[in-house]
């Protein structure tokens, strides 16, 4: 046996070098059970923000700051559940130590939620005859009996708050706004209220800017002075300006402060012009038209009244075309424009010498948020002569002469024009002359093509497509390829080469001539890889261009989809059915296919 003399001090170290091997640790893992991964994953993450204990995994930590760390692990947890309605949980904080390595586990029982025990949500004032702020109230979440949510009831009680602004209750405040919770009764008590004040109406609009003509905006402003203040009016006016893209920045701010004694609301409107002219160039290459360049100028502004001008060439080996297009403002009636465009096109591919100049005269207008339409007058003259083999020699030239009128309706009720998942969009086209009424022939034809999206668990969709057209007409050679259908190639039957379905010239060439009629319909599916943005798609395509009787070509394929910054990119590989030593067909396209 020692002596005391040497048995404490030795004691003494031994207690020392016990605490030292328990003075540092590293928390290599936090666990959090008792809750559903899949119902519960919000809580969870809550629980996960709110906890200082995922800040220090992998990072070794001093025996008091570990200490600290855990006993604050219960409070943060307890905290986090609260915004569900969760307030007596029972919350255990396990630290198995392994040496100086921690497993932490916080076990979470939820308790009996906190429901809302009595309510008292109410407006006075000019907004108790308001309908839509009485369907807000009725909607308010949560009412009595439900589970008291912090983030259902914010919402409903902002929804309100901004209603009241955006129809014109500038001076809207709250006479009650709190919410009791007795912990012990697990019970909620809602009081909340507001007094709406007046409604305002809309006052004189007041455009701030110093080029253009004063009264060029004013028929943007739909609406009388004096009738009732909305947000919405405003915001079309602000579309309706963005539509112009005459201007960088677009300020519209309602100035309640300097309301009339009549309650009418000035709005201070300030423009800032955007850069005038933009210049654009490009290189192109296509397997028909060979290496180009392309090069653009557009004046986003002419005048002082709004006019605008847009140039744009496109030079390449086998096709070149000029397209110059002059619009006037036209808001009198429907937004939109008047326009005058001129056309010149050649083709020299190895089958077809083609040539034609065009004019088009239009007016252009939105009708509402889904429909706009363009109605035009067309002066077409068009040159063509097909090959025989790749030889022009012999080849007598058509030619075409044809004025007619054609409208075109757009419909888009989609619920994202960039990459929609949800909707319907389609267009529609009917144009008609009169031989003898400046035409060579009289004709009637008519197109139309829709597209439905159906969306499909959390980021799939499936895409239906369709096309459909026909032309009546007693001479179909007096109508030049520009007015014929073709089918073939990517939006059209993908499988096939651009323009290879349908009739064609005589062995050995056959050529594509166009036809009278045309019928094509997809299908697509695209999966997106844990929701993206990669994703791949499968398809299959069928139609075809014909004159009387139908042939139908089918192709199908796969293809690569990415979701990019400036809208879809497609990729696509296909392979058409009716030939099958036919070869691969490679698509590219890039952006929303509406």
């Amino acid at each position: 046996m020692l002596p005391t003399k040497y048995a404490l001090p030795l004691m003494f170290l031994a207690l020392a070098a016990t605490s030292a091997a328990h003075a540092r640790g590293t928390i290599e893992k936090v666990d959090i059970t008792g809750l559903d991964k899949g119902d519960d994953a919000e809580m969870i993450e809550n629980i996960e923000v709110s906890l200082s204990l995922y800040d220090t995994i992998g990072k070794p930590q001093g025996e008091s700051r570990l200490e600290y760390l855990l006993s604050q692990a219960e409070r943060q947890t307890r905290q986090a559940l609260e915004p569900f309605g969760y307030y007596n949980p029972t919350i255990t904080v396990e630290s198995p130590r392994d040496g100086e390595n921690l497993r932490v586990v916080i076990h979470v029982d939820r308790g009996p939620p906190t429901l809302v025990r009595r309510e008292n949500i109410d407006i006075t004032g000019p907004a108790q005859l308001d309908q839509y702020l009485q369907q807000d109230l009725e909607n308010f979440r949560p009412r009595k009996g439900q589970r008291f949510e912090h983030t259902v009831y914010d919402a409903s009680r902002i929804t309100i708050t901004r209603r009241l602004a955006e129809r014109g209750y500038f001076d809207a405040d709250f006479t009650q706004r709190r919410v009791e919770i007795t912990r012990a009764d697990n019970a909620a008590d809602i009081n909340l209220s507001w007094d709406s004040g007046r409604r305002y109406n809309m006052g004189d609009i007041r455009f701030h800017e110093d080029y253009f003509d004063p009264k060029l905006f004013d028929p943007l402003v739909y609406w009388e002075t004096g009738s009732y203040f909305h947000e919405g009016k405003l915001d079309r006016l602000r579309e309706s300006l963005t539509k112009l893209d005459y201007f960088s920045v677009i300020d519209i701010q309602p100035q309640p402060d300097q309301a009339d004694e009549n309650g009418n609301v000035p709005v201070d409107v300030t423009l800032t012009r955007a850069k005038r002219t933009i210049y654009t160039a490009g290189v192109s290459y296509g397997s028909e038209s060979g290496a180009g360049v392309r090069g653009g100028l557009e004046r986003r502004f002419v005048n002082s009244r709004g006019h605008k001008m847009n140039t744009q060439l496109d030079y390449a080996q086998k096709r070149k075309s000029l397209v110059t297009t002059y619009r006037v403002p036209a808001f009198k009636w429907l937004d939109g424009w008047y326009a005058l465009t001129a056309s010149a096109y050649d083709e020299q591919t190895d089958y077809i010498d083609l040539r034609n100049f065009k004019l088009i005269g239009s007016r252009s207008g939105e009708i509402n948020e889904n429909w706009t339409a363009i109605a035009s007058i067309n002066a077409l003259r068009e040159r063509w002569r097909y090959a025989s083999g790749t030889e022009f020699t012999n080849a007598i030239y058509n030619t075409s002469t044809l004025v007619y009128p054609q409208l075109t309706a757009d419909y888009v009720n989609v619920d994202d024009r960039l990459a929609p998942r949800s909707g319907i969009s389609g267009s529609a086209t009917l144009r008609g002359g009169i031989e003898g009424a400046g035409s060579d022939t009289s004709f009637v034809q008519a197109n139309v093509m829709l597209r439905w999206f159906i969306p499909i668990g959390d980021a799939d969709r499936l895409i239906l497509r369709g096309e459909g057209g026909t032309t009546w007409t007693s001479d179909l050679v007096a109508m030049p390829p520009s007015l014929r259908f073709f089918a073939g190639g990517d939006r059209s039957i993908r499988g096939y080469a651009f323009r290879e379905v349908g009739p064609r010239t005589p062995e050995p060439d056959k050529f594509a001539l166009g036809a009278k009629n045309v019928v094509t319909a997809s299908a697509e599916y695209e999966h997106y890889f844990k929701g993206g943005p990669w994703g791949g798609a499968v398809f299959v395509d069928t139609g075809s261009a014909f004159d009387n009787t139908i042939d139908l070509h089918t192709g199908v394929g796969f293809g690569v989809r990415w979701k990019s910054p400036v809208g879809p990119v497609r990729v696509d590989i296909a392979h058409g059915l009716n030939n099958p030593d036919s070869k691969f067909q490679l698509y590219l396209s890039i952006g929303a296919d509406l």
